[in-house]
């Protein structure tokens, strides 16, 4: 008899369904009815968007704290941020405090959406002591390009009037000069690193505004004006402080927050999900394990270009084991995925609406797991490996 078969399962959240943790308990739940002797690693991924803090929170003994802050409309809510005290990282996503998730569709402009709540956090995690920050910058409701996180740091934004600007990437037309004479001293003596889940530039047809400016409420006319700021921005630092950020990859994420981390936090931009693979410690796992289960709400031609279930696919192929990738929907055009992953599974059972989908995620992920297992049972011809 076969040793028994151990399983990774790093799955990323099933967006509006389900988290990673989720996905990770309900593809056990299947896999234990389809095979009770398999033993499941979790392993729950992000790439920077939301729950990404979380996750390498509770990834690394770290301790998740609360603070009062302002929404990317300027309203005070409640936060959170994490503190990995050994290390002394501090952890950190946009979404917790400048989220589209946390303002209702109808409320939602980039024109006014600021990341002030963002550098509140900031703020918040440098009276740890911090030695590092670690910035996930996904799911943002902002088009400030980072002015707001600057503002609540203690920069300012000035126009030709020398009278300052205010929030929100609709001042940015505005802006003739920058002053970080009482910007926090605090930040320099830190490393920081922003986790991306995007490489698009600033601005332009592939840029923050025109590629995700209308998901966040901006009309056609909204995005050429967001657009033309952002350059307005860019201009700015460049005479002012003789950085180019106009085309830099990574650097229209959040909004144009990743340019505006780069320039005024010396942050460096790398993918969400190596960040999340190094703190989790995923190739340690992969590495003594049989096969590596992954997946995400949607798999498709896209996934190849940084998204979590390929990241952790090239970490299996690393080791040649075998990667299963689930999804709620498989798109099109995706030949090439099969190169680093062996099979694709959709979790649907049938013709559902959005919403449908979406409520019954975890049941079909768990009946899909099931299935999965029930037909490597009769290739092994055995219950047991």
């Amino acid at each position: 008899m076969k040793k028994d078969l151990v399983i990774v399962l790093a799955p990323d959240s099933f967006k509006e369904s389900m988290t990673g943790r989720e996905a990770c308990e309900a593809m056990e739940r299947g896999i234990k009815k389809g095979n009770n002797r398999i033993t499941c690693i979790h392993v729950p991924m992000a790439d920077g968007g939301e729950n990404t803090m979380e996750l390498l929170v509770n990834s690394n003994g770290g301790k998740i704290y609360t603070a009062k802050v302002l929404d990317s409309l300027g309203r005070e809510t409640e936060a959170s941020y994490g503190i990995l005290e050994e290390s002394k990282t501090g952890i950190i996503d946009i979404a917790s405090a400048s989220g589209l998730h946390l303002i209702r569709k109808e409320e939602r402009n980039p024109l006014v959406a600021t990341t002030y709540g963002t550098g509140q956090l900031i703020k918040a995690c440098l009276e740890h002591g911090i030695k590092k920050l670690i910035i996930g910058i996904g799911g943002s409701a902002t088009n400030d390009g980072g002015i707001g996180v600057v503002q609540a740091l203690g920069g300012r934004f000035f126009d030709e009037n020398g009278e300052e600007i205010g929030f929100g990437g609709g001042a940015l037309d505005r802006l003739a000069r920058i002053d970080l004479t009482n910007f926090d001293s605090r930040i320099k003596d830190i490393i920081i690193e922003v986790a991306c889940d995007v490489n698009n530039p600033l601005c332009g047809e592939n840029g923050a505004s025109y590629v995700f400016g209308p998901q966040k409420g901006a009309t056609p006319e909204m995005v050429e004006r967001l657009d033309k700021n952002l350059k307005n921005y860019a201009e700015v630092i460049k005479r002012q402080f003789h950085m180019d950020i106009l085309n830099i990859p990574g650097s229209g994420a959040a909004g144009g927050l990743g340019a505006g981390l780069m320039v005024f936090l010396n942050g460096t931009l790398k993918k969400g999900t190596d960040i999340v693979i190094e703190y989790t410690s995923l190739e340690d796992k992969v590495k003594d394990a049989d096969m590596v289960w992954t997946g995400e709400g949607c798999i498709d031609f896209q996934t190849e270009f940084g998204k979590t279930p390929y990241g952790v696919a090239l970490v299996a192929k690393k080791y040649n084991k075998p990667v299963f990738a689930f999804a709620g929907k498989v798109g099109e055009n995706i030949d090439s995925l099969y190169k680093n992953m062996d099979a694709i599974f959709c979790i649907m059972q049938g013709a559902a609406s959005l919403e449908e989908a979406l409520a019954n995620g975890k049941q079909n992920l768990e009946r899909t797991s099931e299935n999965v297992v029930r037909a490597m049972n009769l290739v092994m011809k055995t219950d047991t490996w």
